[in-house]
């Protein structure tokens, strides 16, 4: 590869930590939810494995019969990628479960179970792509992650109007019922059950079988237990406040009336003294009486310290419950409404809501969360409520009144979480599995006494109808943004606070959007979208990774007593709270101590200074704080941060151009992010490159020996490139090779560029002569002066590809047809079709040239069967069809037909069936050849390995006997084994090493073998079945016009900090200012865009960049960590330049020069994809609405100009009465007015008078409708 020169680097930070791969939040926690590459019997409980497991076994009512999960496979997709973004198909592989359905018989009074095994088709999941996409339907779309608040335990505070603070706290769960704690102003603690009525707490606590008041009291340690066992002792307590009521129970004899006989008898509890009594002398009796002698009394010497726990007892007083029946009547009745029959059901009807694990999980994350929130220590596998949990909330909120601890921030990344594509994906399958598993059991139902199979129960539509949905209709599945690689990535790394479960746009204040202190490393505070997204719509940091939870993590270096370890560790904002963390710059030295005494940290959001010993962590890079990219901007740390926000924004909209350059100032992060994005190919490993042309690259790569012994296939790669693909935003995709047949190349080495790539780098723009001045009023207010020779030279020249796609349907009147015999149109216009109808590739289009040419059957009736017949006997007549051919629209100049493509279903007549036998024969028979072949390369390698070992008996997957143990491998005794049924997993011989070398061979065959049979099936199933079409269509045209397009005035242009502008003037080589040697300049920008916005970091790329240009040399400087203003000027020196970068210029109109001295440099400008051509719009005549008879608006339906009402005023102000009426009949929704108008423009006579628009008519309908009676005179 022709290596580009290295950059020259201004950092001093040496880089310690490598960047992780920017697609993982996509491709790891897909693959991690699929497991695709793992066996099924080693898969881990997560993800689909998981979500099997949730939904099965599935059992009947009556528990005779039961299905159970086995394990699932997935088949090889049955289309690529490229035919499925070219057919409009979605990228997809098979679902299969294998599925067992056991059966009970009861055989002369024993149970048999009966077993049968069974694969099932569950219907296609859509399956990502290497670059971290999904195609649905041919468009490329993107699953974007979502932030969601954590389930888990929460705790708030607010100030009730009279002033009283109240605490709440409520428990989210992953699935169930929420459950809510509050106080009231009177300090009474109330719980809500599924947000219905309230209950005290003691009530919920009783119910959860703390029952007694006493038990609540030492639980909570509220009150001082004493013994009294005479009124001696008595005495001493007297004046005392109970703390508990003191209860006696009392049997009630149930008389029948006419009998007298007692037929029943009750218990009931009576209240003896109250809570909050005071001790008198008369109480000793009544307590001596019924023998009680431990009472619970208010405490009266509180210690400071202690808590304050009237709360409680204010509780207790409110509570009417007094033993855990009671308490479970109360909470019933406020659940249902109406009394419980009985104990055991008001029980259930609790447990369901929180204990059950059916119907509510907390999931891991809840669990996790609850226990350390708490402090409880609960079992990680518990995901349901516990009473410890119950008691560890009242526990925190009695503490969060006491000020000992502190209310829950929301905004807090700890209490917020990433729902990944995994995740997402797991949900709804869990939805689709959950409806299917109800239709199971009622099919089990239903089917009593007759034999079925697991096939007869499942219906696959079910989850395939769910999945769809999701992709289809989901507010995160989003159509990818593909303008350039880099919005690419960006569009696959962002984070949503939005969607369903999360927040939305009218609903978020201020706070959810704002930044918050955890963001740092892990959500960049830069890149967010402007308007009402903003703040919402967020992007993960360089560095920031998700764990198993879901929660974002950022690395730091591990610093021990004041130095700097190698050590790396990933925190969580939770575990990061509590740490001291130095930034990146803080200088060090080479054995990692702090040469400063003094080092400022981040703690919290503060910035305090300390010394090194208290420090225990330090960032891994100055750029962890930002997006890929924010990092792309040089100098981002002189930008302010609206404008770097805009310029990390707009790199997003760069259209890759004809000829793309890479910046001579760049941050170092380029390479980088263009090997992200897989939008270049990369080499899988060290090797060397055999072939090279414009179309695919062959790289037979190093392997080992022993590698080699056990592989297939040749270590040969071919890379089919990408040729001009059109993107979902119209822009082109094409490959181009940069390396050479012979080249060696190393494992990760860029071997083609790609879309806006230059050898290897991201290059979105191109760097340009730039002189801050105005010229002549045209830069004014932020617009761009422009030289000819950026138009002449193709510099900003970019291609554009447009798909236009024509269907052949099957209509009543009969078949459509394709043709280039067209009636009533002329040679000329059909001259550049095929036979087939379709535009030669090479053609040049223009507005009006048709494209594809169809015909279509016409006539008000249908025809007689006779008329059929003569049809049929004498051909159509050119009259019963019309022309209804697919033409280029207006603005289509200068297009070029660079591909078309024509899909057919396939054809039933005899001559197709035979070659069709054809076809698939040759398929079959080249299938068995590829077999045989690879069979024998298996036992030649087989009997290799095993020349002189001995067995260490042998079965196949029946259990058969395949080599007794002892006997030598002999291939006669394997003539008749088929090589897929030796498992991977048998032990062949006592040899361990040879073991492990027979199952990589085994694997790697099983391997080759699936590729073959992927290749045959999908080759089958084309002959077979022909192109996949929609209903109803018989064939389907698409034609590619690719379209160059060069800057023209009203092109928006904008560089990488923010500095934006439209192209006023394109001005004449010769009238641009130039430079003493006559150097034109190239661009012209307004040096008053600079104070007021507060971007210097253009101004320093400029003098920077011309130094580089000088020199021949580009530079990195990363960003917090790049040149100074002293670097940039000892660059410029060395190039010979003024430092402050101002030189005199010269008027190229006058050749005079200029009065002061101009800035001028190289900078790197961006064509946006805001193109003036895609926006500019008029029209005469076009489609009207149906229902209020207006025009229609906007370009794509070729809609008029809105004369909206401040118009309408305008016209009133000048007494334009006649065109106001003109505009408000003739030209909007007078229907007859406006077909005289065109009938007498035509016939060229006055216009007649202007008659009622059809919104006046809408109107009095409108008025009629409410029963008033009106009538126009």
């Amino acid at each position: 590869m022709e290596d580009p020169a290295p950059r020259k680097s201004f950092a001093d930070i040496p880089e310690v930590w490598d960047y992780p791969d920017f697609l993982d939040v996509q491709l790891k926690t897909f693959h991690d939810f699929v497991q695709d590459d793992v066996p099924p019997a080693d898969r881990e409980d997560e993800g689909l494995q998981a979500v099997f497991n949730e939904h099965f076994p599935i059992k009947d009512n009556r528990d005779r019969y039961t299905l159970e999960f086995v394990s699932y496979e997935l088949d090889a997709p049955k289309h690529t990628v490229q035919e499925c973004i070219a057919q409009g198909l979605t990228y997809s592989v098979p679902l299969k479960a294998t599925l067992r359905l056991s059966s009970k018989e009861e055989e002369g009074g024993e149970e048999a179970i009966e077993a049968i095994e069974q694969e099932v088709y569950l219907g296609t999941l859509p399956f990502m792509t290497d670059r971290g996409t999904f195609i649905v339907n041919g468009a490329e779309r993107v699953i974007v992650s979502q932030l969601h608040r954590s389930p888990g335990a929460f705790f708030d505070k607010e100030i009730h109007s009279n002033g009283t603070e109240l605490f709440s706290a409520r428990v989210i769960p992953f699935r169930g019922s929420w459950m809510e704690f509050s106080t009231d102003v009177r300090d009474v603690l109330w719980s809500y059950v599924d947000r219905k009525k309230k209950v005290p707490v003691t009530t919920l606590l009783r119910a959860l079988g703390y029952s007694s008041d006493e038990e609540i009291v030492r639980m909570f340690d509220l009150a001082d237990a004493v013994e009294i066992e005479d009124e001696e002792e008595f005495s001493e307590y007297l004046g005392r406040e109970l703390a508990t009521s003191v209860t006696i129970e009392k049997t009630i004899e149930i008389v029948d009336e006419d009998t007298g006989e007692v037929v029943d008898e009750e218990t009931e509890r009576e209240v003896l003294l109250p809570a909050e009594h005071e001790l008198e002398e008369g109480d000793w009796e009544e307590l001596d009486e019924f023998d009680i002698s431990r009472l619970y009394l208010v405490r009266e010497d509180v210690d400071e310290e202690a808590l304050d726990k009237s709360t409680l007892v204010e509780t207790l007083q409110k509570d009417e419950s007094h033993t855990e029946e009671e308490a479970l009547d109360v909470i019933y009745e406020k659940l249902r409404g109406s009394e419980a029959p009985d104990v055991d059901s008001a029980r259930e009807a609790l447990d369901r809501l929180f204990f059950d694990e059916d119907r509510y999980d907390l999931g891991d994350v809840g669990r996790h969360r609850m226990n350390a929130r708490l402090g409880v220590d609960v079992d990680t596998d518990e995901k349901v409520l516990t009473k410890e949990d119950v008691v560890g909330i009242v526990r925190e909120l009695i503490r969060l009144q006491n000020g000992e601890s502190t209310a829950d921030d929301i905004d807090h990344l700890s209490n917020r979480r990433v729902k990944t594509v995994g995740e997402q994906l797991g949900s709804q399958f869990s939805l689709g599995l959950a409806r299917m598993a109800r239709t199971i059991k009622e099919r089990m139902n239903l089917r009593d006494a007759d034999k079925f199979t697991p096939k007869d129960l499942v219906n696959a539509r079910t989850i395939e109808s769910v999945i769809n949905t999701f992709f289809g209709t989901n507010q995160l599945s989003q159509f990818m943004d593909q303008t350039n690689a880099l919005a690419e990535m960006t569009h696959k790394r962002r984070m949503s606070a939005l969607g369903p479960g999360g927040l939305t746009r009218e609903r978020a204040g201020f706070e959810v959007r704002d930044v918050h202190h955890t963001h740092y490393g892990r959500l960049c505070p830069i890149e967010t979208p402007e308007g009402p997204n903003i703040g919402l719509m967020l992007s993960l940091c360089v560095h920031s990774t998700i764990n198993d939870f879901g929660f974002l993590e950022t690395p730091y270096r591990v610093v021990e007593d004041g130095q700097v370890t190698e050590e790396v560790e990933y925190l969580t904002a939770e575990e990061e709270d509590e740490a001291m963390v130095a930034q990146a710059n803080a200088p060090i030295d080479d054995d990692g101590n702090f040469e400063r005494d003094e080092v400022r940290c981040r703690h919290h959001g503060d910035f305090p200074i300390v010394e090194p010993e208290d420090i225990d962590y330090m960032d891994v890079a100055p750029n962890q704080i930002v997006s890929p990219s924010a990092s792309l901007v040089p100098f981002l740390s002189h930008n302010d941060a609206n404008r770097a926000l805009m310029g990390s924004n707009m790199q997003r909209q760069g259209v890759p151009l004809l000829r793309s350059d890479s910046p001579i100032v760049g941050t170092g992060l380029e390479g980088r992010v263009a090997k992200d994005s897989r939008s270049c190919v990369v080499a899988d490993g060290d090797g060397v490159v055999e072939y090279v042309d414009a179309e695919r690259i062959v790289v037979r790569y190093d392997e080992e020996q022993d590698k080699t012994d056990l592989a297939f296939g040749e270590p040969v790669r071919e890379y089919e490139l990408t040729k001009f693909r059109r993107t979902n935003q119209g822009t082109c995709m094409n490959q181009k090779p940069i390396v050479q047949a012979g080249d060696r190349v190393e494992e990760g080495e860029v071997l083609t560029d790609g879309f806006a790539m230059e050898k290897g780098e991201l290059a979105l723009g191109k760097n340009v002569l730039c002189a801050f001045m105005p010229w002549h009023g045209y830069n004014y207010e932020d617009a761009i002066v422009i030289s000819e020779r950026l138009v002449a030279d193709d510099v900003y020249t970019s291609v554009h590809i447009e798909e236009f796609e024509h269907e052949v349907r099957d209509t009543k009147r009969g078949e459509e047809e394709l043709t280039r015999e067209i009636p009533n149109v002329s040679e000329e216009a059909t001259k550049d079709l095929d036979e087939r109808g379709i535009i030669r590739v090479g053609a040049e289009v223009t507005p009006g040239d048709i494209i594809v040419g169809k015909i279509t059957p016409k006539g008000d009736t249908d025809p007689t069967p006779e008329e059929k017949l003569l049809r049929a006997i004498f051909g159509d007549k050119a009259g019963d069809v019309k022309d209804a051919s697919l033409k280029a629209k207006p603005g289509m100049e200068g297009g070029v037909v660079i591909d078309t493509k024509l899909f057919s279903r396939r054809e039933l007549d005899p001559a197709s069936k035979k070659m069709e036998e054809k076809r698939l024969e040759n398929i079959e028979s080249e299938h068995e050849r590829k077999l045989e072949d690879l069979n024998e390369r298996l036992w030649d390698k087989f009997f290799g390995l095993l020349e002189d070992a001995t067995c260490a008996g042998l079965e196949d997957r029946e259990g058969s006997v395949i080599l007794r143990e002892g006997a030598e491998f002999e291939r006669e005794a394997f003539e008749d084994v088929d090589p897929s049924d030796l498992s991977t997993r048998a032990e062949f011989t006592d040899d361990e090493e040879l073991n492990d070398q027979i199952q990589t061979l085994l694997r790697n065959y099983k391997s080759r073998r699936r590729d073959i049979e992927g290749t045959t099936k999908r080759q089958k199933h084309q002959v077979e079945m022909g192109d996949e079409l929609p209903s109803g269509v018989v064939q389907m045209a698409k034609v590619y016009v690719a379209r160059k397009k060069k800057m023209e005035v009203g092109d928006k242009m904008a560089g990488r900090h923010g500095n934006k502008g439209v192209i006023a003037k394109i001005a004449p080589v010769e009238d641009m200012p130039f430079l003493e040697d006559g150097t034109p300049m190239d661009l012209l920008l307004n040096p008053l865009g600079v104070p007021s916005r507060m971007n210097l970091g253009q101004i320093y790329e400029t003098l920077l960049g011309w130094a580089g240009d000088k020199l021949g040399v580009k530079y990195s400087t990363p960003i917090f960590d790049g040149a100074s203003l002293e670097d940039v000027g000892d660059e410029l020196e060395e190039a010979g330049l003024p430092r402050d970068g101002k030189v005199q210029l010269y008027d190229g109109r006058t050749g005079e020069p200029f009065d002061e001295k101009t800035t001028v440099g190289q900078i790197y400008m961006m064509k946006l994809e805001h193109l003036v051509e895609d926006k500019m719009h008029a029209r005469s005549i076009g489609p009207y609405s149906l229902i209020t008879q207006q025009p229609l608006g906007g370009k794509a339906q070729f809609g008029g100009q809105r004369l909206g009402e401040m118009e309408v005023w305008a016209l009133y102000a000048y007494g334009a009465s006649n065109t106001l009426q003109e505009m408000l009949t003739y030209k909007s929704d007078d229907v007859q007015g406006r077909s005289e108008a065109y009938e007498s423009i035509v016939k060229g006579e006055n216009l007649p008078s202007p008659g009622v628009p059809e919104s006046f008519n809408v109107l009095v309908r409108e008025l009629q409708g409410l029963g008033l009676e009106v009538t126009l005179d």
